[in-house]
């Protein structure tokens, strides 16, 4: 096997992949098509990175435009780690950002966000559907009650984090992309237009 990466860079961000865990297992994600690379990187982990593991790997913050935590799974389900390093990315004047489910507070049962909102610049949350029947369809959740929950997170988030982004994939059976975009924007939130098996 290759060796894991930790880190990797598109464009101008450097990404941080500090979890092979995810909360989903979402129909259209390549890992479940027996693929774990993204960008010829190879992504999958066979433990949970520490800190000490991505700190030295981070470079030069002048390099990047932004960190962003993404890789193999989802980086809330690794938050010792993702706080840590957030935090001394900001320390040196960096910017962070963190793509989620939005599932970080059904998983650890309490609100997460006031953790994040001195270390983190920006939240890029997945939706990818507008009703819960779509959601359980295409994302498969692990845990009861996911659907209420990320929409729960993109109503609390603007509280607590500068830019939050929630997407939607077209291309997906069924999702109405401008009935996600209503969720979104009356959440307070951005929304972002993906299409299906574009990447990064």
């Amino acid at each position: 096997m290759n060796t894991p990466t930790l880190v990797y860079d598109i464009r101008q961000s450097r990404y941080l992949n500090i979890t092979g865990r995810c909360t989903l297992r979402c129909t259209f994600c390549p890992k479940h098509h027996g693929c774990t690379e993204v960008h010829q990187y190879q992504l999958k982990l066979n433990a949970q990175p520490k800190p000490d593991d991505i700190i030295p790997l981070l470079g030069d913050l002048a390099d990047f435009k932004e960190y962003v935590f993404c890789g193999y799974g989802e980086p809330t389900l690794n938050l010792p780690t993702l706080l840590a390093v957030a935090r001394e990315i900001k320390s040196r004047g960096g910017r962070v950002r963190i793509n989620t489910d939005g599932l970080g507070n059904l998983v650890h049962r309490r609100n997460i966000l006031p953790q994040l909102t001195d270390c983190v610049d920006a939240l890029s949350v997945s939706l990818n559907a507008q009703n819960e029947a779509l959601y359980q369809q295409h994302c498969q959740p692990k845990l009861a009650g996911s659907w209420q929950a990320v929409n729960e997170f993109i109503r609390l988030a603007p509280q607590y984090i500068a830019k939050v982004e929630v997407s939607a994939i077209e291309g997906l059976e069924g999702v109405d992309i401008e009935a996600c975009r209503h969720i979104v924007n009356a959440a307070g939130c951005k929304f972002k237009h993906r299409k299906l098996n574009i990447v990064g």
